[in-house]
């Protein structure tokens, strides 16, 4: 068993895959026309996942007034998503070169390196890498 994909609420799909799979490195592994399952309105099916493999995102754009009051506050602005990388100063600075908004500086912790980013949609990470 394993965890295959985890959703974020997106204004809009272009952005989106631009910010994971330029900024942050991800692989754009499908990108499939698609419908709603309420109504059945056209939309898009895109996954995005980190480098060899891993559990995926799927970039959903908001239909509707509450949807799009979700963008950016999938966990209610608590830290929801946690980017492990084995080279954390390569990530940091790949990161600040595409103007990715951090809250503060990175730190060290007992484990490892850590330094809070928002996402595309204003969504709270973690950047972790080793100590």
């Amino acid at each position: 068993m394993r965890l295959d994909l985890v959703t974020i609420v997106v204004a809009a799909y272009g952005p989106a895959i631009e910010f994971f799979v330029s900024v942050l490195g991800f692989e754009l592994v499908e990108d499939s026309p698609s419908v709603t399952s309420v109504g059945g309105r056209a939309k898009r099916w895109v996954v995005v996942r980190p480098p060899g493999g891993g559990t995926g995102l799927l970039l959903a754009q908001a239909d509707g007034e509450r949807q799009f009051a979700g963008v950016g506050e999938q966990a209610a602005g608590r830290v929801g998503f946690f980017l492990r990388v084995d080279d954390f100063e390569a990530a940091y600075a790949r990161m600040l070169e595409h103007g990715v908004a951090f809250e503060g500086l990175p730190r060290v912790e007992e484990y490892g390196k850590i330094v809070v980013f928002r996402d595309i949609a204003g969504n709270r990470w973690d950047l972790l890498g080793p100590s």
